[in-house]
C-alpha cells in the first residue's frame, strides 16, 4: 500500500471518528457542523416523555406552550420516540445559570429540556418567552436540536416569535428552513398560557442528511 492511499485512509477514519460516537448503545452520527448540539445527550437519568416544562417556568414572565408534530421525510407519518432538545435565554436575554453547572449548561444555561415525541410523533413544552440579548441585535428565539432513533442527530432552525421588530425577513420566510418549516410562532391565548405551534420534518433541508 502507498503512502498517498495509507495517508488517505487514516485521514477517512479520523474524519469518521470526529463525526460518529456511541450513546446508550447506540452509534449517533452528527450531521453537518455544530457546537453544542452534543447538548442533546444531558438529560442523564431522567426518564423523556412528550412533554416538559423548562426550570423557568414557574419563574415571573410570559408562560408559553410550544407544540406540533415530527414527521418522517414523507411529511405525513409521525415519528416516535424522537428526541427534542431545547434552551433559550432567561427574561433579561442572558443563557443564566444558577452555579454548579457541567458540560453544555455552562453555555446554555438553565432553561432548557427535553422531549420524547409521542406514538403521533407529538411535542409539547412549557416555558417563558426569553427575553432578546442585550445589545438587541438579535429577535428573541428559542434554539431546538433533534435526536433520532437511529442515531442522527443536528440542529434546526430557531424558533422566534411573530411581530418581533427584530425580526429578518430571511428569518421570517428562509427559502430552505432546516425542518421544512419556517420558525415564527403566532402565539394565541389560553387562559393565562400563549400557545404556539411548529412541525418538523425530520432531515429536510438539512445539508449532509440521507
Amino acid at each position: 500500500m502507498n503512502k498517498i492511499l495509507t495517508l488517505s485512509l487514516l485521514l477517512f477514519s479520523l474524519s469518521s471518528c470526529a463525526q460518529v460516537k456511541t450513546e446508550n448503545g447506540v452509534v449517533t452520527h452528527l450531521i453537518g457542523g455544530c457546537e453544542g448540539c452534543e447538548a442533546i445527550f444531558e438529560y442523564g437519568s431522567k426518564e423523556l416523555s412528550d412533554v416538559d416544562t423548562l426550570p423557568d417556568f414557574h419563574e415571573s414572565g410570559m408562560r408559553i406552550k410550544v407544540t406540533g408534530k415530527i414527521y418522517h421525510s414523507d411529511g405525513i407519518t409521525p415519528a416516535k420516540d424522537v428526541i427534542l432538545y431545547v434552551y433559550h435565554t432567561d427574561q433579561h436575554g442572558i443563557y443564566a445559570t444558577r452555579g454548579g453547572e457541567t458540560g453544555w449548561a455552562r453555555r446554555h444555561g438553565y432553561n432548557r429540556g427535553w422531549m420524547k415525541t409521542s406514538e403521533e410523533g407529538r411535542y409539547t413544552f412549557l416555558t417563558l418567552k426569553p427575553g432578546t440579548y442585550p445589545d438587541r441585535r438579535e429577535a428573541a428565539h428559542i434554539h431546538p436540536t433533534i435526536l433520532e432513533p437511529g442515531g442522527k442527530y443536528y440542529w434546526l432552525g430557531s424558533y422566534y416569535f411573530a411581530n418581533d421588530p427584530l425580526l429578518t425577513s430571511e428569518q421570517k420566510a428562509p427559502a430552505t428552513p432546516r425542518g421544512g418549516t419556517a420558525g415564527v410562532l403566532t402565539l394565541r391565548q389560553d387562559g393565562d398560557i400563549w400557545v404556539g405551534e411548529r412541525n418538523f420534518i425530520l432531515g429536510k433541508n438539512v445539508p449532509g442528511y440521507e
